[in-house]
């Protein structure tokens, strides 16, 4: 019998040959496997680093962006008898007509500032003017429509009405989107200070009066000023906000001159840290001025009232406006603008407050030598 070993031997050869060639590319295709997923990863890693770094990036860059915030102020809303019968109209009071020359200029702020000096004390207890002031609350519905955000409460007339003038006061502007400061309903309501924020800067807002008309049977529905008082105030809260604004009732009635109590009480409290001091009462224009990095606003006058018929110094207020900026080296105050109103009115009627931009000769005679006059008393020259 003859058998073909020959074949069997080529036949296994090339089985073996095949395996091997199998076995290669399977190696060689796990390898590659291998190399693709740790590029992959080494990729990924790189991309992760990346996305980091560019969150860091975007992190300091929010840091060190610069943070704004505008704040307007004006003087007293003093609502005499002429004043609010020259708004009636159809059953009602419309003050609107009065304000429609400065509107545009008060939009531009972001803080609006008002001392609100006659109380609107509820149409039940007599709507009046001086000497015991009682406003309508139309009054207080057109400073919101205004925009007027940061209402300070506290000053000599507060309780021309009595105690239920001032509850209704403090109630009506609790019904309005404002910050009020100066008055109020209890005394844990008094004793906390709020923080307030707005464009990323954090703030506060507080008011005192150095003086009242009638005494209060309680410490809380009218801020009276102290120094311990104040300092306590101002610790209680400098350490969580950007900027502290304080609102000051000061000063002699009808005089241009900050009286030495008046530079005294703004230098201690530009001492504890507050930024910018808005001052009030005197009813006629005084000083603009920095202690140190504090802003001082000795007397900003009337913005609207009736006594432009006792004399031109009292129909003088005064606009204020300024950027509070925040960065990484802190607040600093810019861009300060300064200009002087007049509470026009053509025999107690007729009723307008007027920029001195928009002043011509009829409306007051020789009105740029007036404006040159009294913006050197605010410029303290």
């Amino acid at each position: 019998m003859f058998y073909n070993y020959s074949g069997d031997t080529m036949k296994k050869r090339k089985l073996k040959k095949s395996v091997y060639i199998t076995f290669t590319i399977i190696v060689l295709f796990a390898l590659t496997m291998v190399l693709f997923l740790q590029n992959q990863n080494k990729n990924n890693v790189d991309k992760s680093k990346e996305v980091v770094n560019q969150n860091d990036i975007e992190d300091n860059d929010e840091k060190l962006k610069e943070k704004r915030l505008s704040l307007f102020a004006v003087g007293d809303i003093l609502i005499h008898e002429s004043v609010y019968k020259d708004a009636y109209e159809n059953g009602t009071y419309n003050f609107h007509k009065m304000f429609t020359e400065v509107e545009p200029i008060i939009k531009k702020y972001d803080l609006k500032f008002c001392n609100q000096e006659s109380t609107i004390g509820g149409s039940a207890l007599g709507i009046s003017g001086y000497p015991s002031f009682n406003s309508p609350d139309e009054i207080g519905d057109e400073i919101v429509n205004l925009g007027f955000n940061l209402i300070s409460l506290a000053n000599n007339h507060v309780f021309d009405k009595g105690e239920d003038a001032v509850k209704y006061s403090i109630s009506y502007w609790k019904s309005k989107d404002v910050i009020t400061a100066g008055s109020y309903s209890s005394i844990d309501e008094r004793n906390k200070v709020n923080v307030y924020e707005k464009n990323g800067i954090k703030y506060a807002f507080l008011a005192y009066t150095t003086l009242s008309n009638r005494k209060a049977s309680n410490d809380y529905l009218l801020n009276m000023y102290s120094a311990d008082k104040a300092k306590k105030d101002i610790e209680a809260v400098k350490d969580q906000v950007d900027v502290i604004i304080v609102s000051m009732h000061w000063g002699v009635e009808d005089t241009n001159i900050p009286t030495e109590s008046q530079r005294q009480i703004a230098e201690y409290l530009s001492s504890l840290g507050v930024n910018i001091i808005i001052g009030h009462h005197p009813h006629v224009v005084q000083p603009v001025e920095f202690i140190d990095n504090t802003l001082v606003i000795y007397s900003l006058g009337n913005f609207i009232s009736n006594q432009l018929s006792i004399s031109l110094n009292n129909g003088i207020g005064l606009m204020v406006g300024v950027d509070i900026v925040k960065d990484e080296n802190g607040i600093r105050l810019e861009n300060l603008y300064k200009e002087l109103t007049l509470a026009y009115a053509d025999n107690s009627t007729n009723f307008k407050v007027i920029p001195f931009s928009k002043l011509n000769n009829d409306l007051l005679s020789n009105y740029e030598n007036v404006n040159e006059k009294y913006m050197k008393i605010v410029n303290g020259e």
